[in-house]
């Protein structure tokens, strides 16, 4: 309740901000909030929503910034320091944020929802055990609680407990049959058939006109999926162009802004590189280039089988490095390339491999295989010339449509247009075969389905490749217990290598127009 202190105005202003924010609208809140702020500076119930609202609309250091005074008045309350604490994890101040988070199930002991954000924090932060543990003390609380029901089958996903993903995710379908992100999640498994009766619902589902557009991708997606379990072939690609057409509509991507940056990344690396000062350096990476959905994860699992190495998933190490060179010049990459000195590339190898030494610490060689590895194999060659470098490839309708059946989660936004597709693929194939021209004999041109017709010779060749001695385990990679981050194939790996993948066969009168697009 509101200090005797706090004028009428004030209360209702407050009041007027907690309904908004209840409602989602963090603009609706913030100018009422900022009045009993300068009526009020040191009131922590003010100090608490305007915090709200700050990481509602995405701010999470203004939002700390807030919630952090308002801990200060009540260090004893648990909503402000789960809130405060998801804030600073947003925000990259992760070690503060786990002590609000515990602090609060200290605090809170029988309250699901400050178990269920400690949880999350701790799978964002790959502390995957700590965050089932955290989750399922969330759910014995409250066994109705959504969100941590999710996450817990995020887990099991990447951990590869198919079966207590698929019970988790039935769990929240039984209580919630709308949920999309559950419908999603069970039809994103891809090595579970979905029923008759699931695609019926589904279809119910749609039929409403109060789903949210981001509901409705999710459902559709989903949708696809039951219906090609069904092999109903025509109602599958008419269900995924509609997901994909509304999705194509939320998001931003220019297919001649991309183009145009591979053109430039060409011209960057037309001439030779200076000679390193240190032609091993980076010996200890084993970088994974390719398109999505092209095998990566497969030859991830098939390398991180080996017991020298270590499978570090879709790192983002080399593009943070890559984007503070950028900043530090005032020119964007590759157009700072050419200025680049011998001892400019050794110390941007140095800074790569000092980010990346966590995942050297229990074996000496890991991978790499960022999502844009592809397009800056003249950067590795430059700044670790001593890393071995995969380009991973599939057939181009394969890889392509095999993205359109796909929905990201991020970070992916040319997939949802069958030309945005074609010219994307284009673009990759193009900067592939300059890459192996320009660095013939440094980079191992892998196709996907060599590999899986002839998984033996090629895995012997890939290990001979990273000079790594053959091992057994590398044949039987599904045999590999390991966390699969990519949650798209993390239920694949876990299957025994096949050949018999293909999908677009079966759609191939719809992919006309990509065929040709790839074609040209």
């Amino acid at each position: 309740m509101s200090p005797p202190s706090l004028s009428p105005a004030a209360r209702q202003w407050l009041s007027e901000a907690g309904k908004a924010l209840s409602e989602g609208r963090a603009d609706l809140a913030e100018q009422p909030l900022k009045r009993v702020l300068a009526e009020a500076p040191d009131f922590a119930n003010a100090q608490f929503l305007y915090g709200i609202a700050c990481q509602m609309r995405g701010d999470s250091v203004n939002a700390a910034a807030f919630m952090r005074k308002a801990a200060l008045q009540r260090p004893d309350d648990p909503s402000i320091l789960t809130n405060l604490g998801g804030a600073l994890y947003d925000s990259g101040a992760t070690e503060e944020a786990f002590t609000h988070l515990r602090r609060a199930t200290e605090l809170a002991p029988m309250q699901a929802a400050v178990w269920f954000n400690l949880g999350k924090a701790l799978k964002l932060n790959w502390q995957l055990d700590a965050a089932a543990d955290a989750l399922r003390r969330a759910l014995d609380l409250d066994a109705r609680h959504i969100a941590a029901r999710t996450t817990l089958a995020d887990i099991f996903t990447i951990r590869g407990d198919i079966s207590g993903a698929v019970a988790q995710y039935r769990k929240v379908l039984a209580l919630q049959p709308e949920h999309a992100l559950a419908w999603h999640g069970l039809a994103n498994l891809k090595t579970v058939s979905l029923t008759q009766q699931d695609a019926q619902q589904i279809q119910h589902i749609l039929q409403s006109s109060r789903l949210a557009p981001d509901d409705r991708v999710f459902l559709g997606f989903s949708l696809y999926r039951a219906l090609e379990d069904q092999h109903d072939y025509a109602g599958a690609f008419q269900a995924l162009r509609e997901a994909n057409a509304l999705k194509r509509q939320l998001i931003e991507w220019n297919a001649a802004v991309e183009h145009a940056h591979v053109g430039d990344i060409v011209e960057a690396f037309r001439h030779p590189m200076p000679t390193p000062l240190d032609p091993t350096l980076g010996r200890e990476v084993l970088f994974i280039a390719s398109m999505p959905r092209s095998g990566s994860t497969l030859v991830e699992h098939i390398l991180a089988s080996h017991p020298q190495v270590e499978g570090a998933n879709e790192i983002s190490d080399l593009s943070h490095v890559i984007e503070r060179e950028s900043k530090r010049r005032g020119k964007a990459f590759p157009h700072w390339a050419a200025d680049a000195t011998p001892e400019d590339w050794a110390r941007l190898g140095k800074d790569y491999l000092a980010r990346t030494a966590h995942w050297r610490k229990k074996r000496p060689y890991f991978t790499d295989k960022g999502l844009q590895n592809w397009q800056w194999i003249g950067v590795i060659r430059a700044m670790l010339p001593g890393a071995k470098i995969i380009n991973c490839h599939r057939d181009p309708v394969e890889t392509c449509f095999a993205c359109y059946r796909q929905l990201f989660s991020e970070g992916i936004l040319f997939s949802y247009d069958l030309d945005d597709l074609a010219s994307y693929s284009n673009d990759y194939v193009h900067l592939s075969n300059f890459w192996q021209q320009h660095y013939s004999g440094y980079v191992f041109d892998l196709s996907y389905e060599a590999l899986v017709q002839e998984p033996e010779v090629l895995i012997r060749q890939l290990l001979s490749f990273c000079q790594l001695p053959f091992d057994e385990a590398c044949l039987s990679p599904h045999q590999t217990q390991r966390d699969v981050h990519s949650t798209a194939s993390a239920a694949q790996v876990r299957q025994p290598i096949r050949s018999d993948t293909a999908r677009s066969p079966r759609y191939r009168d719809f992919l006309q127009p990509l065929i040709q697009r790839l074609d040209r």
